[in-house]
């Protein structure tokens, strides 16, 4: 059998970030204005009062302290909150291609391979900018590539785990000899910046990952994949109605219904004991232990929920080697989280030492890929 190893990762992060400050200031002026413009009726309690935020309640609720964002102005304007994005030409290289292919060349030059190496893309996120043609099939003439295929993945914030697993068992089969794949995440497109709730929760960034054969490969740092594992389980906790259908539907949906919404409560209760045990059950069935993992690139979504993981898993609190966190800079950037936490904390793994990459999200969907250096 193949053995099959990622020898590469990348990331794109955007020029702009905001703090909590700036978004809580912006949140409380739009609330503010709100509950003045509808103050009787908020008086005859026929209108919910909304709610203030603050630093300290995001930072309590999430541990994030800012976020990446693709357009900073829109979506700190009142008027508008939400990212601003220039319409392009269909001769023009889409968004997420641009800044995928960012991240993927990066992660090629250190794979030691160029975009006509790859034959073999995977675009996975959260929210993909079209239906069609695939994004994964642009990108591969965005990076140069000429032979093999390409294929779109939506598993929400377990995109990353599931592309990973499908790429590996292309290379595994000789389906495919450099695979790639690519989470570009503009999760601010997608999130209810005016729901006090959640109006922290997400940021942007693009990664991506080079799978190949081990044998073949020449990059300095490899790391075998010693197994995946996938899991899914229907929830509505956290959903987006946003679709195609949305301008056919007999009803118009409201905003606060069509962009990201969800229970966190429910969400952390079920989701917690869901991956801890996919995760405990694959390192037990690779014959390993939890204390054999040197580092947990866990999803990054909710601090608390990243460490309690790594706790039930472990037996005990992590540290924050073990369990790295880049949340606090980044936020939520769905499936591109995992990723940054690898590439961003594996330079010092050596040869034999074992890491485990998990994403887990919307689905419930949740993965789990185990890698060794080699």
């Amino acid at each position: 059998m193949i053995r099959v190893a990622i020898t590469g990762s990348g990331l794109y992060t955007p020029q702009d970030s905001i703090s909590n400050d700036e978004l809580v200031a912006c949140y409380n002026a739009w609330a503010t204005r709100e509950n003045a413009a509808h103050a009787a009726a908020i008086a005859a309690g026929t209108v919910q009062e909304l709610p203030m935020s603050s630093t300290e309640f995001i930072y309590k609720a999430s541990g994030i302290q800012s976020r990446y964002c693709i357009d900073k102005v829109g979506t700190l304007d009142i008027n508008r909150m939400r990212p601003r994005v220039r319409t392009r030409r269909d001769d023009e290289p889409s968004l997420m291609v641009e800044i995928g292919g960012i991240a993927a060349r990066e992660a090629l030059t250190n794979a030691g391979r160029s975009g006509a190496d790859v034959d073999f893309v995977i675009v996975a996120a959260s929210n993909l900018q079209r239906a069609y043609p695939a994004m994964a099939v642009e990108m591969q003439a965005h990076l140069g590539s000429t032979q093999g295929f390409g294929y779109d993945m939506n598993v929400a914030c377990a995109s990353a785990a599931f592309g990973i697993q499908a790429a590996v068992d292309a290379v595994r089969l000789g389906n495919a000899r450099c695979a790639l794949v690519i989470n570009p995440e503009i999760t601010s497109g997608h999130h209810n910046w005016r729901n006090r709730d959640c109006h922290f929760i997400f940021g942007d960034a693009a990664t991506a990952v080079v799978v190949e054969p081990l044998e073949t490969a020449v990059a300095k740092e490899k790391f075998e994949v010693l197994g995946t594992r996938l899991k899914t389980q229907f929830s509505n906790n956290i959903r987006n109605n946003f679709g195609f259908l949305n301008i056919a539907e007999t009803e118009t949906r409201a905003w606060d219904d069509v962009l990201f919404q969800q229970e966190g409560r429910k969400v952390f209760k079920e989701v917690v004991p869901m991956v801890a045990e996919l995760l405990s059950s694959h390192l037990a069935d690779l014959g390993l232990k939890p204390d054999e993992v040197k580092r947990f690139w866990l999803h990054q979504a909710n601090l608390s929920m990243n460490q309690l993981i790594a706790k039930r898993v472990l037996g005990r609190d992590p540290d924050e080697i073990e369990a790295p966190i880049i949340l606090d800079q980044y936020a939520n950037t769905s499936s591109a989280g995992c990723v940054i936490a690898f590439h961003k904390h594996h330079a010092d793994f050596a040869v034999g030492d074992v890491g485990l990459l998990s994403g887990f999200g919307a689905g419930y969907s949740a993965g789990s890929v185990v890698i060794r250096r080699v």
